[in-house]
């Protein structure tokens, strides 16, 4: 088999034996299904898959350590060329190996299932008031996979087809689970009657593993060989076992080529019901879709909260420290999300979202800047003994950041608020616009206080510019807001609350104007007192604090252009700012994306034009990008695939197209 392409990364100390290379971020692909999704590498291997949900511990987890993590193959030996594509209008992904002696097509999909979510009422009969929980309910005896309650039996499954095309090919798959981020090795059982059916199971993880060809045991997981002529067609599948399951038997038949096929049936249909939903139908339709389909494979579907990624601990920088956990809802990622998603006609994710908010808050002053997707508080953040990707230490669960704070949030809660009711027509029932007022209440005091950031450093609190341009929108989308329940005959005794608010909402803009922006630099600086620049002050159009044509947000962007940006175009956060972290970092993504937008503001729609077209250039070949790219190297960097790119680059292709 051709060996993969490399990172160019080997251990540091020359005594260390060299170990397999790790594959660039860029040779993954992406499958899931709403509840957690698995990273597929060009040779066909499962290097990341957390079951049964985003934030459990990893099964397979090679990305993070090539010799512990554990992984899961399905392939052909003697590859010459890979093709890729996904299914069209799906999150079903084909691969084509070529061999010497034959073509083989490998299909990888996550079955989707029938939706979790419950409807509760919070008030009397009536109310209407509704949010959803996560699902729960009892193992059953069933034990086909058509059996609807299989969905509650077996949380999660990963399903692959590999079939010959033409000629012959040597197929092996090899399922090698590593449970709990690569610290518990499985006993293995294999079904001796039946050796297509095999149970891995250690400390708190079960899994059952199916393949049609029958299995061996080895290395503690399980194996299988063979050769394919043209046609024929070898199947193979996990499935997380919850431990509940207590009548189980290994000699089940939970699952088989007829069940399979069922299976992609109705994933592919279902994907393509969702696509048609889409209403954007500009010159990057395919492409626009492609990220609308990763963001919609990034949202928890029993909550209807959305994470940044699927990962934890893909580097900023290789061999560096600057790796975290993006397995949660941040409030800021999730409230762009919904952005996007308007953009796009879709709006059902926005109500999912809407509705695991209200669950989730409590007060404005005890709202977090991000939750775990069930609505956690708790995210504490240990390091694991993992030798982490490309061997960059350390490797990292649960996130610090939750515990800091962040004004910004507040101005971008309220703007998803404001967009759910332009987009939807609806205002705000009553229990949510009292939330909502809350929140912009708490701002007219809290907006005069230090904080992190957007970017979440560690070098100590400031009065950050963004931060602060935040907590007007938030002052100015309540505005809005309540002006429409005036309208409605809602909006008993607001008028004098929107004097107030009115009035700080100016406070605000005068001191950024004053203060924020540096005459010496000529720019909207990073905090107040610095001379620092920072691409968040692109967000300042983009949220309509300052039109981008004002000659202070002209400069702001030119400034930007010759300091911030690499030779290709693509914007750093900042540069020169102690942050607090050891160690560098890539461009930013979605900060180049916030450029190109600035440009088509500004009125410069050919540069926007050309940047937008080289950022496409950055996406992986199937679509998917990074959080960040490191120019020098030509490496994607950072977890992945990044929900804050992907909702950029629907932002961008959809203004462009709305100036045109």
């Amino acid at each position: 088999m051709s060996t993969a392409p490399t990172t160019g990364v080997t251990p540091g100390d020359a005594a260390v034996p060299r170990r397999p290379p790790y594959r660039p971020i860029s040779d993954y692909g992406l499958i899931g299904a709403m509840h957690t999704c698995a990273l597929v590498s060009r040779d066909g291997s499962i290097d990341w898959a957390c079951l049964p949900d985003f934030d459990s511990p990893s099964v397979f987890g090679r990305i993070l350590d090539w010799r512990r993590g554990g992984h899961y193959q399905v392939t052909v030996d003697d590859i010459t060329a890979v093709e890729r594509r996904y299914l069209p209008r799906t999150n079903v992904l084909e691969t084509t190996f070529t061999t010497p002696t034959g073509v083989a097509r490998l299909i990888d999909f996550m079955p989707v299932h029938p939706p979790s979510r419950s409807r509760l009422s919070l008030g009397g009969a009536g109310d209407g008031h509704r949010v959803r929980h996560p699902r729960g309910g009892a193992a059953t005896a069933r034990t086909s996979l058509l059996d609807e309650p299989f969905e509650l039996r077996f949380e999660e499954k990963i399903i692959r087809i590999l079939e010959c095309v033409s000629g012959d090919v040597s197929f092996r798959m090899e399922c090698v689970p590593r449970f709990d981020y690569g610290s518990v090795t499985p006993r293995v059982t294999l079904d001796r009657n039946d050796e297509r059916h095999g149970l891995a199971h250690g400390g708190a993880n079960a899994l059952i593993v199916y393949c049609s060809a029958g299995m061996q045991e080895g290395d503690h997981g399980f194996t299988a060989q063979g050769r394919l002529g043209a046609g024929a067609q070898v199947y193979s599948a996990v499935a997380s076992l919850p431990h509940f399951t207590t009548d189980f038997a290994l000699n089940e038949t939970w699952v088989d080529p007829e069940a399979i096929a069922v299976l992609l049936d109705r994933t592919v249909t279902y994907w393509n019901e969702w696509s048609a939903g889409c209403s954007y139908d500009g010159e990057l339709a395919e492409e626009v879709l492609r990220s609308a389909l990763v963001l919609k494979a990034l949202t928890y579907e029993p909550s209807g909260a959305i994470v940044a990624a699927p990962t934890t601990s893909l580097p900023e920088e290789l061999g560096g420290g600057r790796n975290w956990d993006y397995r949660f809802t941040w409030i800021r990622d999730a409230s762009f999300s919904l952005g996007a998603f308007f953009d796009l006609g879709l709006t059902e994710e926005a109500d999912g979202f809407k509705d695991w908010l209200e669950w989730t808050s409590a007060y404005p002053a005890d709202l977090q800047l991000m939750y775990g997707i069930r609505g956690e508080r708790r995210l504490d953040e240990r390091e694991l003994d993992l030798e982490g990707y490309g061997w960059s230490r350390p490797v990292r669960v649960g996130n610090g950041a939750a515990e800091q704070f962040q004004l910004d949030i507040y101005g971008e809660l309220l703007a998803s608020a404001w967009v759910h009711r332009e987009v939807s027509g609806e205002l705000p029932d009553p229990e949510y616009w009292s939330l909502l007022r809350d929140i912009v209440d708490f701002v007219t005091f809290a907006w005069q206080r230090p904080d992190a950031g957007i970017w979440e450093t560690r070098g100590g609190y400031r009065h950050f510019v963004y931060s602060k341009v935040q907590c007007w929108t938030a002052l100015d989308r309540g505005i809005r807001l309540a002006q429409d329940l005036i309208a409605s005959g809602r909006g008993e005794g607001l008028s004098s609350v929107i004097a107030r608010w009115r009035s700080v909402r100016q406070s605000i803009r005068d001191e950024v104007l004053d203060i924020g922006f540096d005459e010496r630099v000529g720019a909207f600086v990073q905090s107040y007192g610095s001379r620092t620049l920072d691409a968040s002050a692109l967000m300042l159009p983009l949220v309509g604090f300052i039109h981008a044509t004002d000659p202070r947000m002209r400069s702001t962007i030119a400034a930007i252009e010759r300091h911030l940006t690499s030779p290709e175009g693509l914007v750093y956060r900042y540069r020169g700012f102690e942050d607090g972290l050891d160690g560098q970092e890539g461009t930013f993504i979605i900060c180049s994306f916030w450029l190109v937008q600035n440009l088509a503001l500004a009125g410069d729609m050919d540069k926007a034009r050309a940047l937008l077209g080289t950022l496409r250039g950055y996406a992986n070949d199937l679509g998917l990008f990074s959080e960040e790219f490191d120019t020098r190297t030509g490496e994607m960097l950072g977890n992945f695939p990044q929900a804050f790119s992907h909702l950029a680059f629907v932002n961008s292709a959809v203004l462009l197209d709305r100036l045109a």
